[in-house]
Protein backbone atom coordinates (compact mmCIF):
# COMPACT_ATOMS: atom_id res chain seq x y z
CA UNK A 1 0.00 0.00 0.00
CA UNK A 2 1.98 3.36 -1.54
CA UNK A 3 0.88 6.23 -0.82
CA UNK A 4 -0.66 8.27 -3.44
CA UNK A 5 1.29 10.17 -5.82
CA UNK A 6 -0.13 13.62 -4.24
CA UNK A 7 0.79 12.77 -0.96
CA UNK A 8 2.31 15.77 0.76
CA UNK A 9 5.61 15.49 2.23
CA UNK A 10 5.12 17.71 5.45
CA UNK A 11 2.48 17.33 8.06
CA UNK A 12 2.25 18.92 11.72
CA UNK A 13 0.85 15.66 13.88
CA UNK A 14 0.11 16.47 17.77
CA UNK A 15 -0.27 14.42 20.49
CA UNK A 16 -2.84 15.21 23.41
CA UNK A 17 -1.77 13.67 27.31
CA UNK A 18 -4.71 13.88 30.03
CA UNK A 19 -5.71 12.43 33.15
CA UNK A 20 -9.14 10.92 32.57
CA UNK A 21 -11.44 9.52 34.93
CA UNK A 22 -14.93 8.22 35.60
CA UNK A 23 -16.66 11.05 34.63
CA UNK A 24 -17.07 11.04 31.03
CA UNK A 25 -18.56 14.42 30.26
CA UNK A 26 -15.56 16.30 32.01
CA UNK A 27 -13.07 13.85 29.94
CA UNK A 28 -14.87 14.51 26.69
CA UNK A 29 -14.69 17.98 27.36
CA UNK A 30 -11.33 18.58 28.12
CA UNK A 31 -10.43 16.04 24.75
CA UNK A 32 -12.35 18.75 22.45
CA UNK A 33 -10.67 21.48 23.97
CA UNK A 34 -7.15 20.18 23.87
CA UNK A 35 -8.04 19.14 19.97
CA UNK A 36 -9.35 22.38 19.58
CA UNK A 37 -5.79 23.93 20.91
CA UNK A 38 -3.98 21.41 19.31
CA UNK A 39 -5.13 22.83 15.59
CA UNK A 40 -5.03 26.53 16.77
CA UNK A 41 -1.25 25.37 17.16
CA UNK A 42 -0.83 23.94 13.25
CA UNK A 43 -1.94 20.47 13.53
CA UNK A 44 -3.88 18.49 11.38
CA UNK A 45 -3.30 14.84 12.78
CA UNK A 46 -4.17 14.84 16.51
CA UNK A 47 -3.96 11.48 19.34
CA UNK A 48 -5.69 11.02 21.98
CA UNK A 49 -4.73 8.45 24.43
CA UNK A 50 -6.53 5.08 25.46
CA UNK A 51 -9.59 4.89 27.66
CA UNK A 52 -9.73 8.51 26.90
CA UNK A 53 -13.91 9.47 27.81
CA UNK A 54 -13.32 7.38 30.82
CA UNK A 55 -10.68 5.55 32.69
CA UNK A 56 -11.62 4.01 35.86
CA UNK A 57 -11.94 0.94 37.19
CA UNK A 58 -12.66 -1.70 35.40
CA UNK A 59 -16.49 -1.98 36.06
CA UNK A 60 -16.61 1.69 35.23
CA UNK A 61 -14.83 1.32 32.00
CA UNK A 62 -17.25 -2.02 30.87
CA UNK A 63 -21.05 0.07 32.60
CA UNK A 64 -19.60 2.82 30.04
CA UNK A 65 -18.84 0.84 26.94
CA UNK A 66 -21.03 2.84 23.99
CA UNK A 67 -21.56 0.97 20.32
CA UNK A 68 -19.53 2.21 17.69
CA UNK A 69 -21.04 4.70 16.26
CA UNK A 70 -22.39 6.01 19.25
CA UNK A 71 -22.39 9.07 21.39
CA UNK A 72 -18.68 9.22 21.85
CA UNK A 73 -17.75 8.52 18.20
CA UNK A 74 -20.18 10.91 17.22
CA UNK A 75 -19.14 13.86 18.95
CA UNK A 76 -15.40 13.16 18.01
CA UNK A 77 -16.48 12.69 13.91
CA UNK A 78 -17.98 15.76 14.26
CA UNK A 79 -14.93 17.56 16.09
CA UNK A 80 -12.56 16.47 13.34
CA UNK A 81 -15.22 17.62 10.37
CA UNK A 82 -15.82 21.23 11.94
CA UNK A 83 -11.78 20.78 12.33
CA UNK A 84 -10.79 19.47 9.46
CA UNK A 85 -8.40 16.97 10.87
CA UNK A 86 -7.27 13.46 10.78
CA UNK A 87 -9.04 12.66 14.69
CA UNK A 88 -7.44 9.59 16.25
CA UNK A 89 -10.02 8.69 19.16
CA UNK A 90 -7.65 7.07 21.59
CA UNK A 91 -9.52 4.46 22.71
CA UNK A 92 -12.56 3.77 24.01
CA UNK A 93 -14.51 0.85 25.47
CA UNK A 94 -16.85 -0.32 22.67
CA UNK A 95 -20.25 -2.70 23.37
CA UNK A 96 -19.48 -6.32 22.54
CA UNK A 97 -20.90 -9.85 22.24
CA UNK A 98 -21.12 -10.41 25.77
CA UNK A 99 -22.36 -8.15 28.93
CA UNK A 100 -19.73 -7.96 31.04
CA UNK A 101 -16.69 -7.61 28.69
CA UNK A 102 -16.64 -4.97 26.19
CA UNK A 103 -13.55 -4.19 23.24
CA UNK A 104 -11.00 -1.48 23.47
CA UNK A 105 -11.09 0.43 20.63
CA UNK A 106 -9.54 2.97 18.67
CA UNK A 107 -11.20 4.91 15.64
CA UNK A 108 -9.22 6.58 13.16
CA UNK A 109 -11.55 9.51 11.90
CA UNK A 110 -10.95 11.51 8.92
CA UNK A 111 -11.59 14.98 7.86
CA UNK A 112 -15.26 14.33 6.69
CA UNK A 113 -16.38 13.29 9.46
CA UNK A 114 -16.16 9.27 8.97
CA UNK A 115 -14.45 6.79 10.53
CA UNK A 116 -11.83 5.29 8.57
CA UNK A 117 -10.50 2.65 10.80
CA UNK A 118 -11.55 0.73 13.60
CA UNK A 119 -9.13 -1.29 15.84
CA UNK A 120 -9.71 -3.36 18.70
CA UNK A 121 -6.78 -4.18 21.09
CA UNK A 122 -4.99 -7.43 20.03
CA UNK A 123 -3.03 -7.82 23.11
CA UNK A 124 -4.52 -7.64 26.89
CA UNK A 125 -2.87 -6.77 29.96
CA UNK A 126 -2.77 -9.63 32.22
CA UNK A 127 0.14 -8.79 34.72
CA UNK A 128 1.00 -8.62 38.12
CA UNK A 129 3.36 -5.56 38.74
CA UNK A 130 6.50 -5.11 40.90
CA UNK A 131 4.06 -2.65 42.63
CA UNK A 132 2.00 -5.88 43.45
CA UNK A 133 -1.22 -4.24 41.85
CA UNK A 134 -2.54 -7.15 39.37
CA UNK A 135 -4.11 -6.48 36.24
CA UNK A 136 -6.80 -8.72 34.44
CA UNK A 137 -7.55 -6.52 31.36
CA UNK A 138 -9.30 -9.93 29.72
CA UNK A 139 -11.85 -10.56 32.62
CA UNK A 140 -13.28 -7.02 31.23
CA UNK A 141 -11.98 -6.83 27.87
CA UNK A 142 -12.30 -9.35 24.64
CA UNK A 143 -8.95 -9.00 22.60
CA UNK A 144 -9.41 -7.95 18.66
CA UNK A 145 -8.40 -10.37 16.01
CA UNK A 146 -7.40 -8.04 12.89
CA UNK A 147 -4.67 -5.54 12.11
CA UNK A 148 -5.31 -2.00 10.63
CA UNK A 149 -3.78 0.63 8.49
CA UNK A 150 -5.08 3.48 6.61
CA UNK A 151 -4.34 5.38 3.14
CA UNK A 152 -4.13 8.68 3.59
CA UNK A 153 -2.99 12.06 1.65
CA UNK A 154 0.12 11.97 4.07
CA UNK A 155 0.92 8.47 4.16
CA UNK A 156 0.17 5.02 5.60
CA UNK A 157 -1.08 5.36 9.20
CA UNK A 158 -1.15 2.11 11.39
CA UNK A 159 -2.64 1.91 14.61
CA UNK A 160 -1.92 -0.56 17.79
CA UNK A 161 -2.76 0.42 21.11
CA UNK A 162 -1.06 0.61 24.42
CA UNK A 163 0.02 -3.30 25.83
CA UNK A 164 0.63 -3.80 21.25
CA UNK A 165 3.75 -2.25 22.20
CA UNK A 166 5.21 -4.93 23.45
CA UNK A 167 4.92 -7.35 20.28
CA UNK A 168 7.32 -6.26 17.94
CA UNK A 169 5.61 -8.85 15.41
CA UNK A 170 2.21 -6.67 15.37
CA UNK A 171 4.72 -3.54 13.85
CA UNK A 172 6.92 -5.49 11.61
CA UNK A 173 3.32 -6.25 9.97
CA UNK A 174 2.21 -3.11 9.57
CA UNK A 175 5.75 -1.96 7.87
CA UNK A 176 5.06 -4.87 5.13
CA UNK A 177 2.17 -3.05 4.90
CA UNK A 178 4.07 0.18 3.93
CA UNK A 179 3.07 2.22 7.57
CA UNK A 180 4.57 5.16 7.28
CA UNK A 181 3.09 6.10 10.78
CA UNK A 182 2.27 3.87 13.72
CA UNK A 183 -0.35 5.78 16.58
CA UNK A 184 0.41 3.92 20.22
CA UNK A 185 -2.20 5.69 22.49
CA UNK A 186 -1.88 4.41 26.07
CA UNK A 187 -2.62 4.58 29.58
CA UNK A 188 1.16 2.88 30.31
CA UNK A 189 1.55 2.20 33.82
CA UNK A 190 4.23 4.37 36.14
CA UNK A 191 5.72 1.61 37.18
CA UNK A 192 6.49 -0.17 33.52
CA UNK A 193 6.25 3.20 31.84
CA UNK A 194 9.67 4.35 33.88
CA UNK A 195 11.81 0.98 32.69
CA UNK A 196 10.12 0.42 29.31
CA UNK A 197 7.95 3.13 27.41
CA UNK A 198 11.00 5.18 25.77
CA UNK A 199 12.76 2.14 25.19
CA UNK A 200 10.13 0.36 23.38
CA UNK A 201 8.31 3.12 21.48
CA UNK A 202 11.71 4.36 20.13
CA UNK A 203 12.93 0.29 19.41
CA UNK A 204 9.33 0.44 17.38
CA UNK A 205 10.45 3.10 15.87
CA UNK A 206 13.89 2.46 14.40
CA UNK A 207 13.26 -1.30 13.77
CA UNK A 208 10.64 -0.55 11.22
CA UNK A 209 11.31 3.00 10.17
CA UNK A 210 9.08 4.81 10.24
CA UNK A 211 6.83 7.68 12.79
CA UNK A 212 5.42 6.76 16.20
CA UNK A 213 2.79 8.88 17.94
CA UNK A 214 2.13 7.61 20.99
CA UNK A 215 -0.57 9.87 23.43
CA UNK A 216 -0.34 8.68 27.50
CA UNK A 217 -2.50 9.08 30.22
CA UNK A 218 -0.87 10.58 33.20
CA UNK A 219 -1.22 10.66 36.51
CA UNK A 220 -3.57 8.52 39.34
CA UNK A 221 -6.88 6.85 37.58
CA UNK A 222 -8.15 4.85 40.27
CA UNK A 223 -5.71 3.64 43.74
CA UNK A 224 -4.50 0.81 42.00
CA UNK A 225 -3.66 2.84 38.59
CA UNK A 226 -1.35 5.40 37.86
CA UNK A 227 -0.34 6.21 34.01
CA UNK A 228 3.25 7.33 33.47
CA UNK A 229 2.69 10.66 30.81
CA UNK A 230 5.52 11.14 28.68
CA UNK A 231 3.84 11.00 25.64
CA UNK A 232 5.55 11.54 22.32
CA UNK A 233 5.96 11.50 19.28
CA UNK A 234 9.34 9.92 17.42
CA UNK A 235 11.18 9.97 13.56
CA UNK A 236 11.98 7.16 11.93
CA UNK A 237 15.64 7.48 12.68
CA UNK A 238 14.49 7.36 16.98
CA UNK A 239 14.78 11.13 17.67
CA UNK A 240 12.44 11.98 19.88
CA UNK A 241 10.33 14.89 18.01
CA UNK A 242 8.29 15.83 20.91
CA UNK A 243 7.90 14.94 24.89
CA UNK A 244 5.66 15.96 27.43
CA UNK A 245 6.24 15.77 30.89
CA UNK A 246 4.89 12.94 33.42
CA UNK A 247 2.72 14.96 35.87
CA UNK A 248 0.54 17.44 33.47
CA UNK A 249 -2.20 17.69 31.14
CA UNK A 250 -0.48 18.68 27.84
CA UNK A 251 -0.29 18.96 23.83
CA UNK A 252 2.94 18.25 22.23
CA UNK A 253 3.52 18.70 18.36
CA UNK A 254 6.10 17.79 15.50
CA UNK A 255 6.30 18.08 11.66
CA UNK A 256 6.18 15.10 10.27
CA UNK A 257 8.72 15.20 6.88
CA UNK A 258 8.22 12.40 4.51
CA UNK A 259 11.62 13.24 3.24
CA UNK A 260 12.68 12.19 6.86
CA UNK A 261 11.09 8.67 5.87
CA UNK A 262 12.78 8.25 2.10
CA UNK A 263 16.03 9.34 3.71
CA UNK A 264 16.50 6.84 6.48
CA UNK A 265 15.33 3.85 4.78
CA UNK A 266 17.65 4.91 2.02
CA UNK A 267 20.61 5.52 4.34
CA UNK A 268 20.19 1.81 5.97
CA UNK A 269 17.89 -0.52 4.23
CA UNK A 270 17.07 -2.75 6.58
CA UNK A 271 13.26 -3.31 5.51
CA UNK A 272 14.62 -4.33 2.28
CA UNK A 273 17.72 -6.55 3.69
CA UNK A 274 15.29 -8.56 5.77
CA UNK A 275 14.92 -12.07 5.52
CA UNK A 276 11.75 -12.92 5.16
CA UNK A 277 12.54 -17.11 4.69
CA UNK A 278 13.55 -16.97 8.14
CA UNK A 279 10.14 -16.24 9.14
CA UNK A 280 8.46 -20.45 9.46
CA UNK A 281 11.97 -21.92 9.27
CA UNK A 282 13.10 -24.64 11.59
CA UNK A 283 15.33 -23.42 14.08
CA UNK A 284 18.91 -25.50 14.28
CA UNK A 285 19.59 -26.34 17.66
CA UNK A 286 22.75 -27.51 19.03
CA UNK A 287 22.47 -30.02 22.11
CA UNK A 288 25.41 -30.69 24.05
Amino acid sequence: MKPTPSATRNVVAAVIQINSCSDKERNLRRAVQLTEEATRQGASIVALPEYFNCLASWNEIVNNAEPVPGPTSRQMCELAKRLKIFLLAGSIAEVGAEPSRAYNTSLLIGPRGDILARYRKQHLFDVQLPTGVQIHESKHIIAGDQSVITNTPWGNLGQSTCYDLRFPELYRELADADADLVFVPSAFTRSTGRCHWEVLLRARAIENQLFVLAPNQFGDHTPQLTSYGNSMIIDPWGNILARAADDQEEVILAELNRETLHEVRARIPCLVHRKNKILGRQLNVTKK
